[in-house]
């Protein structure tokens, strides 16, 4: 449904199978990391590594993304939760104030690649027998490729999105604008889904549709971005002699993948954190430089390693 110039995005919350709900967000991630493994497992193939170590980088890889991207949202823009609720840290619910399953929302990509970083080391030290910076070229790969699902899961959330804007670009999220408590009662109903489908269709509540202004699809915006840094990355290791310069694909990401976050953020709507402190750039800003300076320092030295072997 759309207005003279904006989309309103209210998607449903997943594919209803009657006995469960696959919720789109999760099977954003679910598609992100098969087609991680599929990447991974042509590059192992070419390389000539057992798959059976694959098995493990899987594993390995998904609980660092998932408790580096949770600690990185609590750490860097929600740290009192660390003494109001300190469960809900770590664990898919809430116990403030009230108890409320609420998935493992809030999660930040600065604190996954941290964490990925860090589980990488132990990787390449105890199961590849490779050096550190060999699996970091390959792995940031499938890593940029499960980007995009992420955002695009966070596209259909209707959450982490833009300023206000006029252009036709914006997009009505209406159930980023509208709470679900005020849609009910708004609508007379007792169901938020369907609450918020009234509002988005039913001409009665056109008044309340009419409030809801338009932003940026953020999300849209770093998830084409993020296509651009996985082809440049899969063709650089398929099409090119990249891959023999020890780190030069893991500097390329760096740099790609965090500049897009960079000029992304000032479109995007201020999620908290240090920026209050610090000013003139956002909070995903200010972390975003010391990877892009990291990253072109690893392409810097690529060469310099390669020529020493």
């Amino acid at each position: 449904m759309t207005t003279a110039l904006n989309m309103v995005w209210n998607p449903s919350e997943g594919i209803d199978l009657g006995f469960f709900v696959i919720r789109y967000y999760s099977l954003m991630f679910v598609i992100a990391f098969v087609l991680g493994w599929y990447l991974m497992k042509k590059i192992y193939l070419r390389e000539g590594e057992s798959i059976e170590k694959l098995d493990t980088l899987f594993i390995y890889t998904f609980f660092a993304t998932l408790l580096g991207a949770r600690l990185g949202h609590v750490i860097f823009y929600q740290s009192e939760l660390f003494r109001e609720d300190f469960w809900s840290v770590f664990l898919p619910f809430k116990t403030k104030p009230h108890f409320e399953f609420t998935g493992f929302s809030g999660l930040a990509s600065h604190g996954a690649a941290i964490a990925i970083i860090i589980t990488m080391y132990f990787y390449s030290k105890n199961i590849i027998k490779r050096p550190l910076l060999w699996i970091l070229d390959r792995i940031v790969i499938p890593v940029s490729c499960g980007a995009i699902f992420v955002r695009l899961g966070n596209f259909f959330n209707s959450e982490i999105v833009g300023n206000k804007t006029d252009s036709p670009m914006g997009i009505k999220f209406i159930r980023d604008s509208i709470k679900p408590d005020v849609a009910m009662i708004e609508t007379k109903t007792n169901n938020a889904n369907d609450a918020y489908h009234q509002i988005a269709t039913n001409p009665e509540y056109a008044a309340i549709l009419q409030q809801v202004t338009p932003k940026h699809p953020a999300q849209l915006y770093e998830a084409v971005g993020y296509i651009i840094v996985f082809i440049i990355l899969y063709f650089a290791y398929w099409k090119t002699q990249a891959r023999e310069k020890l780190g030069y694909l893991f500097g390329v990401f760096l740099v790609l993948l965090w500049t897009v976050r960079f000029v992304v953020e000032y479109v995007k709507e201020s999620q908290g954190g240090i920026e209050e402190s610090l000013g003139l750039f956002s909070t995903g800003q200010w972390l975003s430089i010391p990877f892009i300076i990291a990253g072109l320092y690893f392409i810097f030295s690529a060469e310099k390693k390669v020529n020493s072997l």
